[in-house]
């Protein structure tokens, strides 16, 4: 049994004034342009490792951005390890807060390919692209899933299927672990957090419901700081071990490191 989410909280706290929301969507978009510049001009020049580092750097410094300050907790994979995360989601700040820590390929819904620049510079960084809906195009992630990990790519996907506000863990569908059973990869749980100043969940980062990409960052810029946990867990066992009995684990224990009661 899986302990409750914190109870939820009204936002208390006093927003950040809009001229400091002004300068940092300046300075997002300041970002964006240099590595709109670099994914064109820099990338085809860059060797796989020097790719993964600017991709780590240009994560971190959005987070930095953003007001999301980040602590790791766990050991992430190494550089030149074969993996494959299997991550709570929350946010679109998700995968930079995980390559912020550890340079990683994602699986990304097809949505994602369409938003303005983000979605091209996702292509840039060599995200999979999932039609959600279309069982057949399972097949086709499969194998692209299974051909990244046998080149020694280190490979995120987001078990759930959408995103949550932060205060629960979904059920998380197995089927895109059958790639990673396959090639014998280590499956490595990630449990990720957003947090208010006061500790409360920060609903205010998470990119559910109805809401768009801009009502995600106009919220996010309302916050002085965003708490960004990050925990990588130890290695899910998988080898003869059905594939939703993994799932089932992977999220107990990402569940388990968010919301049960500390003594």
């Amino acid at each position: 049994m899986t302990a409750p989410a914190p109870t939820r909280s009204p936002a208390a706290l006093p927003h950040t004034p809009r001229w400091v929301r002004a300068w940092r969507v300046t300075l997002v978009l300041t970002h964006l342009g240099q590595a709109a510049v670099v994914a064109a001009c820099g990338y085809p020049l860059m060797t796989p490792a020097r790719r993964r580092l600017a991709l780590q750097r240009w994560s971190a410094k959005l987070l930095r951005l953003f007001a999301a300050n980040l602590t790791v907790h766990g050991t992430p994979p190494r550089e030149g390890d074969t993996y494959l995360l299997a991550a709570n989601h929350v946010s679109w700040l998700d995968i930079f807060a995980i390559n912020a820590a550890v340079p990683t390929r994602f699986v990304a819904k097809s949505e994602v390919r369409g938003w303005p620049l983000i979605g091209w510079l996702c292509v840039k960084a060599e995200t999979l692209f999932i039609e959600r809906g279309r069982r057949r195009d399972l097949a086709r992630l499969d194998d692209a899933i299974a051909t990244a990990l046998n080149a020694g790519a280190g490979m995120g996907v987001f078990l759930e299927g959408t995103t949550t506000d932060g205060h629960e863990v979904l059920p998380f569908h197995s089927s895109l672990l059958r790639p990673a059973q396959q090639a014998a990869v280590n499956i490595v749980p990630v449990a990720i957090q957003y947090l208010r100043t006061d500790s409360t969940i920060c609903v205010e980062a998470a990119f559910d419901g109805d809401k768009t990409l801009l009502d995600t960052i106009r919220l996010m810029l309302t916050q002085h700081e965003i708490h960004t946990r990050v925990h990588f867990l130890p290695p899910v066992q998988a080898e003869g071990v059905h594939r939703k009995e993994v799932a089932r684990q992977a999220r107990e224990v990402i569940v388990q490191t968010l919301y049960a009661k500390k003594p």
